[in-house]
């Protein structure tokens, strides 16, 4: 295995090291998969502000020539994260796969299109529920509902107490998440119910056997990237080198904890993305 160029960060684990390597020999093998709040874009405290970091796009389409594919891997709408990506139409970007709701919905920058399947009736019977929930709870103040179309979530970063608001609404939103046929997928003081079956490792998975991609390199910062996380490990168990990427230090431990490498938040892995695109032909 080769030493990794001066200028790239050092993964902290073997594995890590390995699949950075692999990556930097063979990049025409390897399909990169990034998340997209939190890691390609910064974390706000109203998402429909959220958009990439001005590095990402840039950095993006430097790279994406150069292996067999890129994705981004988001509980997003495909077509959300497309606009607020700035991802249509930028030159580099063309094969661009944007796999949305956790990879229940696809957007393909070849065609400009989502695939969306229909949406779980579960999805709606919760959305109708929610004012009145959050209500019951004494929880509507400072809460925020988020429509997502294939699911619902419930914001609790603008409320006077963010993590008190997130604890209490956890338990009682798991239960009518499970009355409606949902599951409760939490994150970063957001609690976001959606059909059961569908995650991020399913979809990572997937994705790099359609392509026949050697290598992954997964990026995220969140608890509903841990998924992918678990996935790449048994890609890397049935021989696919690996590289873990966790944005955002260490502010969601326990993705921090299980990842190769570990980056301050959106900016930083941009430029990793970038000098990574630079070492590869």
């Amino acid at each position: 295995m080769g030493s990794t160029p001066h200028s790239l960060p050092e993964p902290a684990t073997a594995a890590g090291a390995e699949g950075l390597a692999a990556l930097l020999a063979r990049p025409d093998k390897a399909v990169v998969v990034l998340d997209f709040d939190g890691t390609l874009a910064d974390i706000v405290p109203d998402p429909e502000q959220a958009r990439a970091h001005p590095r990402a796009v840039p950095a993006l389409a430097a790279l994406a020539p150069r292996v067999a594919s890129l994705a981004i891997l988001t509980g997003r709408p495909a077509g959300v994260a497309v606009r607020y990506g700035g991802f249509a139409g930028v030159p580099g970007l063309d094969h661009l796969v944007v796999l949305g709701h956790y990879g229940a919905e696809r957007w393909d920058a070849v065609t400009g299109t989502v695939n969306t399947p229909d949406p779980h009736p579960g999805v709606a019977a919760a959305r109708a529920e929610l004012p009145g929930f959050l209500d019951t709870f004494g929880a509507w103040r400072g809460t925020w509902i988020e429509e997502k179309g294939q699911a619902v979530a419930v914001h609790t970063r603008r409320a006077g107490d963010p993590e008190a608001a997130f604890e209490a609404l956890r338990a009682p939103l798991s239960e009518l998440a499970a009355r409606h046929g949902l599951m409760l997928e939490p994150g970063r003081m957001v609690l976001e119910l959606r059909p059961p079956g569908v995650d991020k490792g399913v979809a990572l998975t997937a994705y790099v056997h359609e392509t026949g991609a050697e290598t992954v390199v997964y990026a995220g910062d969140d608890l509903g990237d841990l998924a992918a996380y678990a996935a790449v490990d048994n890609l890397r168990a049935e021989g696919h080198p690996g590289l873990l990427i966790c944005s955002g230090g260490t502010e969601v431990p326990e993705v921090a904890s299980r990842a190769d490498l570990v980056l301050p938040g959106p900016g930083a892995v941009a430029d990793f993305l970038a000098e990574v695109a630079r070492h590869v032909h």
